[in-house]
C-alpha cells in the first residue's frame, strides 16, 4: 500500500522517521512517500485530509475530524515545553499587554499559553523567525518552540515564562502534549494500527542507532550545533514518543477538557488508535 506521510523539517521528526525513510526498517505493507512542511502548514493541510499520515500539533486535532491519533511518534515534554522570551524580564501583566509573536494559531504552544495567561493579542510568524524578531525589537515578546527553546540565550533573549513547567505543576506531572502523528480514519483501524506499529519500530531503531539517526537528522539542524540537536532530540524523542501510554493519552484529553471549559476549542470527540 502506497501512503503519503507528512513531517516537519525538524531534527526530532527526522530522527523518528530515520529507520522508515532510509529503508533500514522495511515494511511488507507500506510504501512511504514523505512530504516535508512547517508544522503550521501541516496543521492547515490536515483540515482537508489529503495526506494519509501527517504530523500535526495536538491543538489541531480539534479541527481535523477525518484523522485518528497514532499512539507512537508524539512529541511530549517531560516538565519542559514551549517558552516565552523577550529582551528583558517582564511580569505576566506586562506580557498580556504586548503583542506576542506565535508560531501559528493551531500550534499547541499557542493553546497552552492561552490556558496559562488568558487570551492575548498576537502576530503569527514562522517559528524560526521569532527569536530574531524579539531580538531586533520587531516584537516585544515571542512564544518559542522546537530547538530555539534551547538557543534563546545565544540569540540574546531571556526566558520570561516557562509554559512546560506551568503545565507540569498544573496537571500534577502529566507530559506536555505538543505534537503527534495522525492517520486518515477512512483507511480503517486495522491499517492504522499496523502503520502505528511500523512507526514505533522506526523510532525504536533510531534510539538503538542514535549516532546514525542524529547524522540523518542533522540535515534539518538549521545551522545549530550537533550537541544542541542531540540535546533537543533526547528531550522530544522519549518513552512517551515510542508509545504515549496512559499518561500521554490523559495529557491530550486533559488539554482539551481545559480548553473546552475556557471555550478555546470547539466541542469534538478525540479519536485515538487502538492499543
Amino acid at each position: 500500500m502506497e501512503i503519503s506521510v507528512g513531517h516537519t523539517p525538524d531534527s526530532d521528526d527526522a530522527f523518528m522517521f530515520y529507520g522508515m525513510f532510509t529503508g533500514k526498517i522495511p515494511s511488507p505493507d507500506f510504501k512511504v512517500n514523505h512530504v516535508i512542511e512547517d508544522i503550521e502548514k501541516l496543521n492547515q493541510k490536515a483540515t482537508d485530509p489529503k495526506l494519509d499520515v501527517t504530523a500535526v500539533s495536538v491543538h489541531a486535532c480539534a479541527y481535523i475530524p477525518g484523522y485518528v491519533i497514532l499512539r507512537s511518534g508524539g512529541s511530549f515534554g517531560i516538565n519542559y515545553g514551549p517558552i516565552v522570551t523577550a529582551r528583558k524580564m517582564m511580569t505576566i501583566d506586562e506580557i498580556k499587554k504586548c503583542k506576542i509573536a506565535i508560531p501559528g494559531k493551531m500550534t499547541s504552544a499557542f493553546l497552552l499559553l492561552q490556558l496559562m495567561i488568558g487570551k492575548f493579542d498576537y502576530v503569527e510568524m514562522n517559528f524560526s523567525d521569532i527569536p530574531e524578531a524579539v531580538k531586533s525589537g520587531k516584537v516585544d515578546v515571542g512564544l518559542v518552540i522546537h530547538e530555539t527553546q534551547l538557543s534563546y540565550e545565544q540569540e540574546g533573549n531571556v526566558k520570561i515564562l516557562d509554559v512546560g513547567e506551568w503545565w507540569d505543576k498544573t496537571t500534577g506531572g502529566l507530559p506536555v502534549p505538543l505534537g503527534i502523528n495522525v492517520m486518515r480514519a477512512d483507511l480503517g483501524m486495522d491499517t492504522i494500527v499496523k502503520f502505528d506499529k511500523y512507526l514505533q519500530s522506526s523510532i525504536e531503531f533510531g534510539i538503538e542507532h542514535f549516532d546514525d539517526a542524529i547524522d540523518y537528522a542533522m540535515q534539518y539542524a538549521r545551522g545549530k550545533e550537533r550537541s544542541l540537536i542531540e540535546k533537543f532530540v533526547k528531550m522530544y524523542v522519549n518513552s512517551v514518543t515510542v508509545n504515549m501510554g496512559d499518561a500521554g493519552e490523559e495529557s491530550i484529553r486533559r488539554l482539551f477538557r481545559m480548553a473546552k471549559e475556557k471555550e478555546l476549542v470547539p466541542d469534538f470527540k478525540i479519536s485515538i488508535a487502538s492499543k
